[in-house]
């Protein structure tokens, strides 16, 4: 998975391209051809490639979606199918992006790029539609200084399957731009604690930050 993930990141590869085939690949990643079967029976239960045998263009290996895309799609899935309540979405987000910050690499963070989406965030006329991916986008950036792109990738996909949740509790908010002001101070604090490498302290805010958003939105 990570190196489709990179190949589609780089462009070498993209959405409906086909695989190398099984030998070539196995001798790429360096791994026997039983270990890639299995990692390409993953990849295509999750949706992330099609298989078909024969001969032709429709044939082989072709990627019909990104890792991120197969697991947002999965996530999906549960959340139609199961009863997700808020409190739920409150506990992973504490799990994830509190675990994030407790293993995060002052040198591996985006810094700049999350300095710049709280800019944009700062526009008092920007409408709690736009806010929120901004919002949502600096979580995932500030997840990435930690090594484990599992963490950033499941992030990522829970932004997306809860969009439309996220936006009508908001929405629900009689003075979201007092809230709005609130987050961005917050906001600011937490990337300064993981900017100097303050783990505990950035750890102490996110699940401030966190808390103090799940309980005025659950009412």
């Amino acid at each position: 998975m990570a190196w489709v993930t990179e190949e589609l990141r780089s462009g070498r590869l993209h959405i409906g391209d086909h695989l190398p085939g099984e030998r070539t690949l196995a001798e790429t990643l360096q791994v026997s051809r039983s270990s890639l079967r299995e990692a390409l029976r993953v990849l295509e239960a999750l949706g992330t490639i099609r298989t078909a045998t024969g001969s032709g263009p429709r044939s082989g290996t072709v990627i019909t979606a990104a890792p991120e895309q197969a697991l947002t799609l999965a996530l999906n899935l549960q959340l139609a199918t199961s009863q997700v309540e808020h409190r739920h979405v409150y506990e992973m987000r504490l799990l994830l992006e509190c675990w994030a910050a407790e293993h995060s690499d002052p040198d591996r963070g985006d810094w700049e790029r999350a300095a710049r989406l709280l800019e944009l965030m700062d526009d008092q006329e920007l409408p709690v539609e736009e806010f929120l991916p901004l919002d949502a986008e600096f979580h995932v950036l500030l997840s990435r200084a930690a090594d484990n792109p599992l963490i950033s990738t499941l992030m990522d996909a829970l932004r997306t399957s809860i969009a439309d949740h996220t936006l009508q509790r908001a929405q629900a908010l009689p003075e979201w731009e007092r809230t709005a002001q609130r987050l961005r101070d917050e906001h600011r604090g937490i990337l300064a604690s993981l900017r100097e490498g303050d783990r505990e302290g950035a750890v102490s805010r996110i699940r401030s930050h966190i808390r103090g958003y799940y309980v005025e939105t659950a009412r």
